[in-house]
């Protein structure tokens, strides 16, 4: 991209308020390799925070894991 096309810092919108923003916020975690997923929103109403969604998903790991042949465990 060009100079000519890039916004200058002045062509915000209005509506865009980042005065109470913290610069580098999630910066350490993700270097340390978290992972940030998007619920839809029907799943989310279910699953309120990461425990119960890992909790779900270990389950879940679990039940594959058994339907497995034995010579394909993974």
């Amino acid at each position: 991209m060009s100079q000519s096309n890039m916004a200058s810092p002045d062509d915000l919108r209005p509506e865009y308020d980042f005065s109470g923003a913290v610069r580098g916020k999630h910066h350490e975690q993700y270097r340390a390799g978290t992972n940030v997923v998007f619920l839809d929103s029907d799943v989310a109403r279910v699953f309120k925070d990461s425990e119960s969604v890992n909790r779900a998903l270990r389950l879940l790991l679990d039940l594959a894991k058994n339907q497995l042949p034995p010579d394909r465990a993974a």
